[in-house]
């Protein structure tokens, strides 16, 4: 089992200078995988990514989210589809199976209902409970400013640190930092990813 994440970029016709929204999602993807092989930009401003661990895949939809927002005009529409990869090949566009069936399924389904986060698992009953618990992530997450999602980027990318170490980073007060994961929602999002990760291992 693995997990595909296929998205686009929101308001990228807004950016000025393409090079800087693409700067943002390509520095974002690399963390997390190979080009070609693991993740590919396509049509300019849509992305397909493979998650080899499942229950790290919201985890991930919320650092690619939190990465693009630091820039004001952008955001990200991402449909995960977890199951099999039947298919291998050098790069992921011509790799197949029913996780990347049903995140392109799911990924179309995001414009009709105009949401920014969706998920197909194969099974209807827990797609229907994960994407409500989703709706309610996005009424946070669809709100960060750039300051937020600064905060909600560098602590998924330094989760060793404290938020003392984490204000170091960028030059604000330990307490600029606890208000602005506040903020951004960061405890409920971590203790729903816990929830996430048991229902996801559930099918496993």
């Amino acid at each position: 089992m693995t997990s595909i994440i296929t998205g686009d970029i929101i308001n990228s016709q807004s950016v000025k200078l393409p090079k800087d929204y693409l700067e943002k999602i390509r520095s974002a993807l690399q963390s997390l995988g190979e080009e070609q092989l693991d993740w590919e930009i396509f049509r300019g401003d849509s992305f397909q990514i493979e998650i080899k661990d499942p229950l790290q895949v919201f985890w991930q939809c919320i650092y690619i989210k939190a990465c693009l927002k630091t820039m004001k005009e952008l955001d990200a529409r991402m449909a995960i589809g977890i199951g099999e990869k039947s298919y291998e090949a050098k790069t992921i566009s011509e790799a197949n199976g029913s996780a990347f069936i049903r995140s392109g399924e799911v990924f179309e389904k995001l414009k009709r209902e105009k949401t920014n986060l969706l998920i197909n698992t194969g099974n209807s009953t827990l797609d229907e409970e994960l994407n409500v618990y989703f709706q309610l992530t996005l009424i946070a997450m669809d709100h960060w400013t750039p300051n937020s999602a600064e905060i909600v980027k560098l602590s998924l990318e330094n989760p060793e640190m404290n938020q003392q170490q984490l204000g170091e980073l960028i030059g604000i007060k330990q307490n600029t930092v606890s208000e602005r994961q506040k903020r951004a929602s960061l405890s409920q999002l971590a203790e729903f990813n816990k929830i996430f990760q048991q229902k996801i291992n559930s099918i496993l």
